[in-house]
């Protein structure tokens, strides 16, 4: 492969990164939400979160277009308070990875926090401990396996995102083409040798990051 192509990838790369460090405090607020509990909307939120699985990647990518173009009401108002645009640049990137791959986190996580045996964490607010100190102190480390398995899954899917990403943040080389973006344009253009460079890597990426989330859960379900 070409200097390029790698840059591609480490682009790729580095956004996944990137949008699954943005997905994890959300992910994990969701999930502890979702796991514990009964309370008004709750299905609603769980439909929502869900949405992005099962809607055209384009559709999520005109929503987010809608949302943070200069025009929208998050995308005015960053431009207003700070000058930043969203469209069009790498932070749109990230934020299309982020929402594609929240879904598969949150259902991972939520698995993994209603696995934990509630009596343990009853015994720590009997011993006076509060909610906070009993999601990082009990809830979190019993289900880190599951957690971390999420981890890597939504940074799998975030390897492979293309419809949303493409629709927000277009195909500007250098800023914002990811692999899965090169590869349709190397098709596009006849390069078929370069699109299964490319696609040969991002496979293999994918793979390492699946597998070791299924030893994770493997692990998990062994030790029980």
């Amino acid at each position: 492969m070409s200097s390029e192509e790698w840059q591609f990838v480490r682009f790729t790369l580095a956004m996944a990164a990137l949008s699954t460090l943005l997905v994890l405090p959300a992910g994990l607020a969701l999930a502890w939400a979702l796991a514990k509990g009964k309370w008004p909307g709750k299905t609603l939120v769980e439909t929502l979160v869900t949405l992005p699985l099962v809607l055209p990647p384009v559709v999520t990518g005109l929503v987010l277009l809608k949302l943070f173009g200069r025009r929208g009401p998050i995308g005015s108002w960053l431009h207003d308070q700070f000058g930043l645009d969203v469209v069009f640049t790498w932070r749109a990137v990230a934020i299309a990875l982020a929402v594609m791959s929240l879904p598969l986190f949150v259902r991972a996580a939520r698995t993994a926090l209603e696995e934990v045996n509630p009596a343990f964490e009853q015994l720590a607010r009997t011993l006076g401990a509060g909610e906070w100190k009993v999601f990082f102190t009990i809830s979190l480390p019993l289900a880190r396996r599951g957690v971390l398995g999420g981890t890597l899954l939504a940074f799998a899917r975030a390897l492979g995102e293309f419809g949303a990403t493409i629709t927000v943040a277009g195909n500007i080389p250098g800023q914002t083409t990811t692999t899965s973006v090169a590869i349709y344009q190397h098709i596009q253009t006849g390069e078929d040798g370069r699109a299964w460079a490319l696609a040969a890597v991002s496979a293999l990426l994918a793979f390492g990051a699946v597998l070791l989330a299924q030893l994770l859960s493997g692990k998990k379900k062994g030790g029980r």
